[in-house]
């Protein structure tokens, strides 16, 4: 519930003309507004040589170009919000501006839509500025590069914001699906008992993406897939998978569960991965004519926990795959007797659940084809959400940081628990590997395979 305490009196953006606040937060504050959880001064920052009026033409702009329409009256009021302070980063006198436009406003939530290089920089300015005491910081991703940097990120941070009050963003946690995953397991009673190592012969996670690196070839070559999704996206869906249900403290007590299960999770060995890159990516703008960056991995890893333990789990990202989708599989064991004598045709049962692009969830199932004989038949019942009814995940995510609601951001032990996982392979300790575009990486992920797996490969 919302109290008087959580509510904030301004919403400050640092960055606010970049290409984020172009993307994605200017239609969530749209959406925000007609929702009700936002009616407070929205005061953008950033050096552009700007005043208000270019500004607001600038989030109208933003909004025709998200197919929304600026003329409505929710996006006439978030409008009307906006303050705008142009000014340099490193000048004392931007964050006193700052400051005089926030007004009287004692509680307030700073977003910053910059590199986290800048994150220092711009909390020293708020602490100096006499702003940094009570009030909130909403920071993106990437948060920090490996564990030290990370760290040392931390560090910098807490300098002028105590953890409670670090709202780290990781947008695959405000995506609608990924909350789905918890009512699949935690509101059907039929569900949960089963995901556990006595039941689940292995899990896979498998994030695919048609597309190549476009024109973020200079950003990509310095991070690659491990850094990109993996750290983050795919560590986040797997402990929502896998953690353990939240207990009598309900949501605020979700994130300690997270927490606990990435630590659970062994550090990577190199011989457990697969890096890739997919042919031509050298050529593309911004990367280096020799880069070993991946654009593909594929990992093997367990838990070590009570609940999963010696289970397999797989994951798989890249780019320049058959398709755009993430998935979620998890493969039950055969029975324990083959009554029917099916042998190898009996399939095992398997759940599926897909986050991206649509929202469905799939069961599978064996049973008898019509007829004489014994002759099995496969069968999925699905479960469909139609496309484009999710609430935008910058809408969610802004929304809980406006009000106080820490369970949907991640939290400083485990981001640095994530970076432990995955620091033994970074840079080129495994080699990345050639794969022709529209395939699956490279040949050698198979072999990272429990005997008498596969891989899922999601479709269209």
């Amino acid at each position: 519930m919302r109290t008087q305490h959580d509510q904030v009196d301004a919403l400050v953006i640092f960055g606010a003309t970049g290409d984020l606040a172009k993307l994605e937060t200017f239609p969530a504050l749209v959406g925000l507004v007609e929702r009700g959880v936002l009616d407070v001064p929205v005061v953008g920052v950033a050096k552009s040589g700007w005043e208000l009026d270019q500004f607001r033409d600038y989030a109208r702009k933003s909004l025709t170009l998200n197919k929304m329409d600026p003329d409505s009256a929710a996006a006439g009021k978030m409008l009307g919000l906006l303050r705008y302070v142009d000014g340099d980063l490193g000048d004392p006198a931007t964050y006193q501006a700052m400051s005089e436009a926030v007004g009287d406003g004692k509680q307030v939530l700073f977003y910053l839509e910059v590199p986290p290089p800048l994150f220092g920089r711009i909390a020293e300015g708020i602490s100096k500025a006499g702003r940094a005491e009570g009030n909130r910081i909403m920071v993106e991703k990437p948060f920090g590069t490996d564990g030290p940097s990370a760290r040392q990120l931390n560090g910098l941070m807490h300098q002028y914001f105590p953890e409670n009050s670090i709202y780290r963003v990781d947008h695959w946690l405000g995506l609608d699906p990924v909350d789905n995953l918890m009512f699949l397991r935690f509101a059907n009673s039929i569900v949960e008992p089963l995901l556990n190592r006595t039941h689940v012969q292995s899990i896979q996670i498998t994030m695919g993406e048609a597309f190549d690196v476009a024109d973020r070839g200079s950003f990509y070559d310095k991070t690659g897939a491990i850094r990109d999704v993996v750290q983050n996206h795919m560590l986040q869906v797997l402990a929502t998978v896998l953690a353990e249900p939240p207990d009598g403290a309900g949501l605020g007590s979700w994130r300690d569960s997270k927490s606990r299960l990435i630590a659970a999770l062994a550090p990577l060995d190199p011989g457990a991965v697969v890096r890739g890159q997919y042919e031509g990516y050298r050529d593309v703008a911004g990367v280096d004519p020799k880069s070993t960056t991946e654009t593909f991995v594929a990992l093997r890893t367990a838990a070590d926990s009570w609940r999963w333990a010696d289970v397999p789990i797989l994951i798989r990202a890249g780019k320049c795959l058959p398709v755009t989708a993430t998935e979620v599989m998890f493969r039950f064991r055969r029975p324990p007797h083959d009554v029917f004598g099916l042998g190898p045709a009996t399939a095992s049962n398997s759940l599926r659940v897909r986050i991206h692009p649509n929202d469905s969830v799939a069961l599978l199932l064996t049973g008898k084809k019509p007829g004489r004989g014994w002759d099995p038949q496969h069968q999925e019942l699905v479960f469909d959400e139609p496309p484009g009814q999710d609430m935008r995940p910058y809408d969610r995510l802004i929304g809980a940081a406006l009000n106080g609601e820490r369970w949907l951001f991640a939290r400083q032990d485990t981001v640095e628990a994530a970076w432990a996982v995955v620091d033994p392979v970074l840079g080129d300790v495994v080699p990345a590997l050639p794969y022709a575009k529209g395939t699956w990486g490279p040949k050698e992920a198979d072999n990272l395979l429990p005997a008498g797996d596969s891989w899922h490969d999601p479709v269209d």
